[in-house]
């Protein structure tokens, strides 16, 4: 009775030995969720997930909320790094990687019906500030970012936001990176490249360590010019259009005038608010005041644009 009472206890064991492991065994396996779980759980994404371990955001993607995450391959990570000359992950500068992780987030659940063209703000910021930067996204055909990166996997749904994996590191953009990027200013490009090659005004505004504000004037502004002026009077013209610092629409006057001088040595004018629909109006250097500012504070990692739908002109006799 006693061997038969022990044999049966030792059974139990066994028993539930096997049921304890099996549940052990169905808790490692659970389904990925979340952002960062689903990103663990993807080949083809590990070094994205390295990355984000190093940079401490695995938790953050982790949490509950609703965030667009724009994945890079392992590839896309690789090109990456060998531009940069970082060997691997743990080579880059902690601060540079998280800023460059959080330039492809955005803080709202964007699915590729949502997505259109035009800006959205990432998780990223400018310099020491709360300024987050702009992504551009460019729909025309298919879904590029800044005009450096496609999506190549879209719609991966996770608890907390969607994933779409990308085939390049959308880095932290420079104004260049934006007036690129953006078909809106394709003459203004032409304008700072091809139209003065004197002067390399792409080496100039790329700068990362300077900062600049850019007000912008669209295709339609360049083409209601009754010209474009040659090179040595259009250099002067573009240069009338740059500030040396990063003035967002917050720091202006409210329901005033601010005054800046534009490193071509003219000042502009802004008012705000502006007249006609415009957000802001700006008076040049040649006085003319009927230049509107109708898009504001395109953030880049070196500066800020503000769109405007008139050629700015400075006083060339002053």
């Amino acid at each position: 009775m006693k061997r038969f009472n022990l044999i049966t206890k030792m059974g139990l064991i066994v028993l539930m030995s096997i049921f304890t492991m099996s549940c052990n065994d169905d808790d490692t396996v659970k389904t990925p969720e979340t952002i960062a779980e689903i990103a663990i759980a993807t080949p083809g994404l590990e070094n994205l997930v390295a990355a984000l371990q190093r940079a401490g955001l695995v938790d953050v993607l982790n949490n509950t909320g609703t965030y667009t995450v724009f994945a890079p391959t392992n590839a896309a990570f690789a090109t990456f790094l060998s531009a940069n000359n970082f060997a691997s992950v743990n080579d880059v500068p902690v601060d540079v990687l998280t800023q460059v992780l959080l330039n492809h987030v955005i803080a709202t659940e964007l699915p590729s019906t949502s997505l259109s063209t035009g800006y959205v703000n990432t998780l990223a910021t400018y310099a020491d500030t709360d300024l987050n930067l702009s992504m551009f996204v460019n729909t025309a055909s298919g879904v590029k970012l800044n005009g450096v990166s496609n999506v190549v996997t879209p719609n991966i749904e996770a608890t907390n936001g969607v994933i779409h994996v990308v085939d390049a590191v959308i880095g932290i953009p420079t104004v260049v990176t934006f007036a690129t990027a953006d078909p809106t200013f394709s003459t203004l490009v032409s304008a700072l490249t091809t139209l003065t090659p004197a002067t390399d005004f792409v080496s100039v505004l790329s700068d990362t360590n300077a900062e600049f504000t850019v007000f912008a004037p669209t295709n339609a502004a360049f083409s209601a010019l009754a010209s474009v002026p040659e090179e040595p009077t259009l250099t002067q013209v573009l240069l009338h259009h740059v500030l040396g610092a990063n003035v967002v629409s917050g720091a202006l006057t409210p329901n005033g005038t601010t005054t800046a001088t534009t490193l071509q040595g003219n000042n502009i004018t802004i008012t705000l608010p502006g007249t006609n629909g415009n957000i802001a109006n700006m008076t040049d250097g040649s006085g003319n005041s009927n230049i509107g500012i109708i898009k504001v504070d395109v953030q880049a990692g070196n500066g800020v644009i503000h769109v405007i739908n008139k050629v700015a002109i400075p006083n060339l006799n002053s």
